[in-house]
């Protein structure tokens, strides 16, 4: 049986097409000007991707900030109950998901059947979110990726003060103007970002030793290298699974996690019909 998630965010739209335990395609694009035209772009491409008619998809459950406003989904669920349900779909043992999106980062505690616990979120802030490593980014005329990877290449990085990311902003651009490395610079951001997660981390009332970390800013080494070495643990991940669960056929985007979610709870909405 095939169903498919949709997850529309501040930045970004993810989809993934479902048959049962096989995900078939998978798909991440930055948002149209609305979420159905987000929604529409990026299930066709899934659609194409797995070579299904759209008929075929028995189900479909939409999640995000724009899940209230995709007619064509049967279902809206929230983002925080996809991304439990993604994680564990991928990862049995994982207890602790850190999501960090482009516009909040969410701390996310679920049991062993993926149910949520327990979660956080940050506050009305870019900082500490994808959006606000994309500014960082531009500053320094890189990539989100060279941001993660060019930081791994420093030997002291930079102190970032501020917990405010206007002033944060300030603060780099003053570095960047007095002839600071930028390995050291890239180094300090990805740190500044990790030390505001790990804050919130913290205010968990428990966090599992099995941590997965999802969502776009799962891609940038240099904050994940600084969270394990902050909470003390190695993160599992998604695409570990590979080696484990046959029915993956694929490597497993981090940002699909919550589109993952909704496809697996399309599944079991549309058996309980």
């Amino acid at each position: 049986m095939v169903t498919c998630g949709i997850d529309v965010g501040s930045l970004t739209g993810k989809a993934v097409i479902l048959n049962e335990r096989e995900i078939m395609a998978q798909k991440v694009i930055r948002v149209k000007r609305t979420p159905v035209e987000t929604a529409e772009k990026v299930f066709n491409l899934v659609l194409s991707e797995s070579k299904i008619d759209r008929d075929e998809i028995k189900y479909i459950v939409s999640t995000g900030y724009g899940r209230d406003n995709i007619p064509f989904s049967n279902k809206s669920v929230t983002e925080i109950t996809c991304h439990g349900i993604g994680a564990h779909f991928l990862l049995p043992s994982v207890r602790t998901i850190i999501d960090i999106g482009g516009q909040d980062c969410k701390v996310i505690a679920i049991d062993r059947t993926g149910k949520l616990v327990d979660f956080l979120m940050n506050e009305k802030c870019s900082a500490g979110t994808g959006r606000y490593l994309e500014i960082m980014a531009d500053i320094l005329n890189l990539s989100l990726t060279e941001l993660g990877t060019l930081s791994l290449k420093s030997k002291s990085p930079i102190s970032i003060k501020s917990t405010c990311s206007i002033y944060a902003q300030a603060e780099v651009l003053q570095y960047s103007s007095t002839g600071f490395k930028k390995a050291n610079i890239a180094a300090g951001i990805n740190k500044a970002m990790a030390e505001r997660v790990v804050t919130m981390v913290k205010r968990l009332k428990k966090v599992n030793p099995d941590v997965c970390i999802s969502g776009g800013v799962a891609k940038n080494v240099g904050v994940a290298q600084h969270l394990e070495d902050m909470i003390v643990t190695k993160f599992l991940k998604p695409s570990s699974s590979l080696k484990h669960s046959p029915f993956l056929k694929m490597p497993v985007d981090p940002q699909i996690v919550g589109a993952l979610g909704a496809a697996v709870i399309a599944n079991q909405r549309y058996k309980r019909l």
